[in-house]
């Protein structure tokens, strides 16, 4: 890349805060880029558990970006229905190379009109409701689909950042970068994707999302509804 490479990295009240961490680990180390941490109203933002990411910019202040990344959090299925959030969305959307995002940041990507008839990544739980946008929902823990990559639930936000260090710098640099942050996944259990939970803890895991189910899909229902609308 001969010059700057922008990326705005577009949080929200109420993210996971790994969903936007890791990947901001890696593309605040990917030369000659810059990284804008932004939100709607700027200031200090509190993700979901209450840690609070001080200074963001307004998206509105920002003119343009290469690359547009959104992360995932329970508060996705508000923010989709946050005309204000969703208007700095599309627009930056409109002018940039790539649209990315984590976990349920690709129901945003969706929202936002950006994935009809393209295959996305989303967290196990909800990635079904992709299909209400016009989505493809894929399994993988980083997609790409033309100029949309997306990564699944939380922990694949490594993952997708090193797929997208890798397009931006070069395969030999995001090897170094994984080394350089040592990310080499060992966990002590592998109950990571309900194909291998073990039967007893998927069931308590759908038992707690199909609670919060109800009014998740509502929230996603009523962005499709509107994009409908305005197609």
């Amino acid at each position: 890349m001969a010059e700057s490479f922008v990326i705005v990295e577009a949080i929200y009240p109420g993210m996971t805060q790994l969903d936007f961490t890791g990947p901001h680990t890696v593309f605040g180390r990917i030369p000659k880029t810059q990284v804008i941490v932004a939100s709607e109203p700027g200031g200090a933002i509190e993700s979901e558990g209450g840690l609070v990411f001080a200074g963001t910019r307004r998206l509105a202040e920002i003119e343009r970006c290469d690359l547009l990344f959104v992360p995932g959090g329970m508060a996705a299925t508000d923010v989709i229905n946050d005309a204000a959030f969703m208007d700095q969305i599309t627009r930056l959307a409109a002018g940039a190379r790539y649209h990315t995002s984590v976990c349920t940041g690709s129901l945003i990507l969706g929202a936002a009109g950006l994935l009809k008839g393209r295959r996305a990544a989303c967290h196990w739980a909800w990635r079904d409701m992709l299909s209400l946008f016009g989505a493809i929902p894929d399994p993988g823990r980083v997609v790409r689909d033309g100029d949309v990559i997306t990564g699944g639930g939380v922990t694949a936000g490594i993952d997708f950042a090193l797929v997208v260090a890798a397009e931006l710098a070069g395969e030999t640099f995001a090897q170094v970068l994984q080394l350089n942050i040592e990310y080499a996944p060992a966990p002590p259990f592998n109950a990571g994707r309900p194909e291998t939970a073990p039967p007893e803890v998927l069931a308590l895991v759908r038992e707690r999302m199909a609670a919060l189910l109800p009014d998740r899909r509502a929230g996603v229902e009523k962005a499709a509804a509107r994009l409908r609308a305005t197609a």
